[in-house]
């Protein structure tokens, strides 16, 4: 079994925030992830919205689109009505053969808002939660109908943030609803991202490598920061320049043969993060650990 490298866009161009990477082309994004000898990209706002665009523009740069992001509102839409909203992503997907879709919950989210401190962000009662895990079920299989998962994301901001959140969402969902892993998010959530690993193995099917900048983290947490301040501020960054020892959980990819993506994604201002220096970084960290694990990397 061998693992595939792919980087999400967010070093060259934020989507939440235009004026970070606002001006910076697509090709330049494409070009230096290809550089850095990563091999696939999620998807972002800049990105073509047909797979007669897209497709030549990933061949150019020998990429592969390797999943991306889908913002929902299934707490308050109808099952029909998120089946409308992610037809023409899941449609480009498909046919990009993309592996999975990204798909987190954004209704009420605070991840945009620099006012609102990440204590007061969205949380479903009981009764919620009950009714927002059999919609997700239904979705879920819906997609895996279409040969085209969805990869949960749980994420700072939302109504499913932490690890107990996380655990319940896969407890009580049908085994068509998979997760993407993300070692920042459940670091910065006070998770454990090994055991979570261990113990749902067998849904895990995108993993985010996301870093942190510990003292950043911790000043993040103990000011109760808006999600918005603490990326501002450096809280995130690639493997390999943060806290995060990756080892130990490529050992256990090693150990129950994943044979997925790793996406490198980190939240920084290119002005102050070089993209292409940090794509190489997160890059040759990777390499340089995988390696050690004798987990094989796929250059396909």
């Amino acid at each position: 079994m061998s693992v595939k490298l792919g980087i999400a866009p967010i070093a060259w161009s934020n989507d939440d925030m235009p004026e970070l990477g606002g001006d910076t082309p697509l090709e330049q994004c494409l070009l230096e992830a290809s550089q850095a000898g990563f091999r696939g990209i999620e998807s972002g706002g800049k990105f073509p919205k047909t797979s007669g665009e897209l497709i030549p523009k990933l061949n150019k740069y020998k990429l592969n689109l390797c999943s991306g992001w889908y913002g929902a509102n299934l707490r308050i839409n109808s099952i029909d009505e998120e089946k409308l909203a992610i037809a023409d992503q899941l449609k480009l997907f498909k046919e990009c053969n993309a592996p999975c879709i990204v798909f987190a919950e954004i209704y009420g989210s605070i991840q945009t808002d620099p006012n609102i401190k990440l204590s007061k962000r969205p949380k479903m009662d009981l009764e919620e939660s009950k009714i927002y895990y059999k919609k997700i079920s239904e979705i879920g299989k819906f997609l895996e109908d279409q040969e085209m998962p969805l990869a949960y994301h749980h994420h700072m901001g939302t109504c499913i943030e932490s690890e107990e959140d996380t655990r319940r969402l896969l407890e009580n969902t049908d085994s068509s609803v998979k997760l993407t892993l993300d070692t920042g998010h459940m670091l910065f959530a006070k998770g454990d991202s090994l055991k979570f690993y261990k113990d749902f193995k067998e849904r895990i099917i995108h993993i985010h490598c996301k870093d942190m900048r510990k003292n950043i983290l911790e000043k993040s947490l103990r000011n109760d920061y808006s999600f918005r301040q603490a990326f501002l501020e450096g809280a995130f960054t690639v493997p390999g320049d943060g806290c995060i020892d990756y080892k130990p959980l490529f050992d256990l990819l090693k150990e129950n043969d994943y044979s997925g993506w790793l996406v490198v994604e980190a939240e920084q201002d290119p002005a102050i993060a070089n993209p292409l220096e940090y794509a190489k970084i997160g890059f040759n960290y990777l390499h340089k650990t995988l390696k050690i694990a004798n987990l094989e990397i796929s250059n396909n």
